[in-house]
């Protein structure tokens, strides 16, 4: 398989050369694509030092300013579809939070899957470092959109996930409305929407160690917010679409 990471970026030059060289490393051989936000710290000049010292394998696509996560997702994911380079695209977290060397368990399980998430929640998955009062954040978080989605899925809100270029191409990525954790929310949902194939699994959740975390109460209460637009706006998938019911698997089949 074709592989690419794709990996927003703001103020993350202490983090950004070393995870860009630690997922090139894997196995696989994946290819990198960061979007940047406009940093002012210099991130952006990392990845170009970095793209020229990995010709061909690490691009930049730079924006003008803070426009959020989501939105980096879809514009990193819109480039990607228009190149048609790769047959899978993992979108993750430079901050360490999530660990490159588990790129290979998500692509192990692509056989038979058309997204497959690294989560938390299930047996084997934990987090780290986190005080107790993020962890009920989280956890509480993930519950309330379980409910209200009515899907079995434990981890809607991680951000650690691997895409079939051809599920993602199914979906209207410029559709997606929501930002930070609703983003994640919203794009696993449509992709439930769509009849895609869903599998979890466990993966090891850290804080990150270096820069500033840009969780705040503002991304919390978005993702709160966003379930029920989320839920009852009509899935925008090309494709034939169908609501998870609650007798759904967390593949979203019956």
């Amino acid at each position: 398989m074709r592989i690419l990471v794709v990996t927003p970026t703001y103020n993350e030059a202490e983090n950004v050369r070393r995870h860009v060289e630690a997922v090139l490393a894997r196995p696989a051989r994946p290819d990198v694509l960061v979007v940047d936000d406009g940093s002012p710290d210099g991130t952006a000049d990392i990845v170009r030092a970095l793209a020229a010292e990995h010709p061909g394998r690490v691009e930049l696509l730079e924006r003008t300013g803070k426009l959020g996560l989501g939105t980096a997702y879809v514009a990193g994911f819109k480039q990607a579809l228009a190149l048609g380079r790769w047959d899978v695209i993992v979108q993750m977290d430079v901050d360490g939070s999530h660990d490159p060397a588990a790129i290979d368990d998500l692509l192990a399980h692509m056989n038979g899957a058309d997204l497959v998430i690294g989560s938390r929640y299930v047996a084997g998955g934990r987090v780290e470092n986190w005080p107790w009062s993020r962890r009920t954040v989280s956890w509480v978080g993930n519950l309330y959109a379980r409910t209200v989605l009515r899907t079995q899925l434990r981890d809607l809100t991680g951000g650690f996930k691997a895409w079939r270029t051809d599920l993602l191409s199914r979906l209207d990525v410029d559709s997606f409305a929501a930002n930070g954790y609703g983003y994640q929310i919203e794009t696993t949902y449509r992709a439930l929407q769509a009849g895609a194939r869903v599998v979890e699994v466990p993966i090891t959740f850290r804080d990150r160690e270096l820069g500033e975390s840009k969780m705040n109460t503002g991304i919390a209460v978005e993702a709160v917010s966003a379930v029920w637009r989320i839920r009852l706006t009509k899935a925008p998938s090309a494709r034939a679409a169908r609501t998870p019911g609650p007798g759904d698997d967390a593949s979203g089949a019956r």
